[in-house]
């Protein structure tokens, strides 16, 4: 009788079914007759809640696992990328390590001292890649003893220059030179931000390059890149750059400090679709949002870098036929300074001359107009400081010149001749920045920027 009482209960009870069958004839279960002559069966049943709240809580912590691992495996993806970079660099050190085993007399202390600092920049970014990494492998501890036998052999070798001890204190004089002028340039290093208790540029310092564009490519000739002028919280260290092969604009790249933008490691790209791309190289960064030229119809456009909006203004007055001498379509010209946003321009009835206007961010209209009496044509590049308009020229194929300022306060005009120096003969975009008094010059591919004085007196 009590295989059919199994039987029975299982198909009554499927809860039951999974409950050994020893357990089943050791006493478990009991069967008798009752008073009606029934069957009574009775069940001792072992504790047989299923545990669900255990296992939903394990699939939440293998979601999470997953998780993690993604994110885990997409930093060794970008960490990867980088660590690339930096074994090219040190391979490209090592040769010249190479170079100087070879014929180290050939070589004087400046040479020494140059290797030096580039060893101690290279062990930074790898310390700085270890850091971000939170890691401790071999390769790190291996990169770190080449770069210090690198060094210990720069220093033997510096001690075997016999042959040059004259250049060396010639080169050491002319060191010390260098550094008596850049105590004298402790007046660019602490600019006073914001203020323009000045009687106008002075002059201009000598070039910095960064290095060459975030494609690394010498044919993206045309492009621009910077800081936001006017930054919202949390975004004042965020340099922006922009670039192609002709003098069009389809994307922009967002770094969120200096040190990524050398690395090339955006965190963020916008691509124009299609319809908002624009032309010309005279954009700048204002308010996170960047402002650049568009051409159907001509018109100033915006892009919000954080709602991703787009809106256009059409000046009705501007014209295509009028650009800047280095290249085509710089049409419209935008600029920021202490005083706010700008645009430049030149029109028919302005017969080719640079009118200057003063643009309201919040309508995204004109607020005042100026007639200038520079021809946009015969001008590098125009930019803002302090409300007055200043434009550049070509003296010769390493030099330009500031050459003519508009003051919009007075209405008056001035020619000047302020030269400062270029890294290469052709640029595009020229932008003064009023969050550090600089100068930002894309030029012919790279990323070179200038030190602004005034003049306080």
């Amino acid at each position: 009788m009590l295989p059919i009482l199994l039987l029975l209960l299982s198909a009554l009870s499927p809860a039951l079914a999974w409950i050994p069958v020893e357990d089943w004839e050791s006493g478990n279960v009991t069967a008798s007759v009752g008073e009606s002559g029934q069957c009574v069966c009775h069940v001792y049943l072992p504790e047989t809640t299923f545990p669900a709240d255990r296992v939903e809580h394990m699939q939440q912590v293998s979601k999470d696992l997953i998780l993690e691992v993604e994110i885990q495996m997409n930093k060794i993806v970008s960490y990867e990328g980088k660590l690339e970079v930096y074994l090219k660099d040190l391979k490209d050190l090592t040769v010249r390590v190479a170079m100087l085993e070879s014929s180290a007399d050939n070589y004087i202390k400046l040479d020494f001292e140059l290797l030096r600092i580039e060893l101690r920049e290279f062990e930074a970014l790898v310390s700085q890649l270890k850091d971000s990494l939170n890691s401790s492998l071999p390769l790190f501890d291996s990169l770190y003893i080449e770069i210090r036998n690198m060094t210990l052999i720069v220093n033997q070798l510096e001690t075997y220059d016999k042959s040059n001890l004259e250049v060396i204190r010639i080169e050491f004089a002319k060191l010390q030179k260098k550094l008596e002028e850049c105590q004298k340039e402790q007046e660019f290093i602490k600019p006073d931000i914001g203020n323009c208790n000045h009687t106008g540029i002075m002059s201009i310092s000598k070039p910095m390059v960064v290095q060459l564009n975030a494609h690394l490519n010498a044919g993206f000739q045309y492009g621009g890149w910077g800081k936001d002028s006017k930054p919202v919280r949390g975004y004042e260290s965020m340099y922006f750059y922009g670039a192609y092969s002709g003098p069009y604009v389809y994307d922009f790249y967002l770094y969120s400090n200096y040190e990524n933008l050398i690395l090339r490691s955006a965190f963020k790209t916008h691509d124009l679709p299609n319809g908002w791309e624009g032309t010309g190289n005279n954009y700048i960064v204002h308010g996170n949002t960047i402002y650049y030229q568009h051409n159907t119809p001509l018109s100033m456009t915006k892009l919000n870098l954080t709602s991703s909006k787009y809106d256009y203004r059409v000046i009705s007055s501007a014209s295509t036929k009028f650009s800047y001498s280095y290249s085509g379509n710089q049409n419209i010209d935008f600029a920021a300074d202490e005083n706010g946003l700008w645009v430049m321009y030149a029109s028919e009835e302005s017969k080719g001359k640079i009118i200057l206007a003063k643009v309201d961010e919040k309508s995204f209209g004109i607020e005042d107009e100026w007639n200038t009496g520079v021809f946009k044509q015969l001008a590098g590049n125009a930019f803002m400081t302090c409300g007055v308009m200043y434009a550049t020229r070509s003296v010769d194929l390493t030099t330009e010149e500031i050459f003519y300022a508009f003051d919009t306060k007075t209405g008056e005009e001035r020619h000047l001749n302020i030269p400062f120096q270029k890294f290469q003969e052709k640029y595009t975009n020229l932008d003064y920045n009023p969050t550090d008094q600089k100068l930002y010059m894309y030029n012919n591919g790279y990323y070179v920027s200038y030190n602004v004085r005034f003049d306080k007196e």
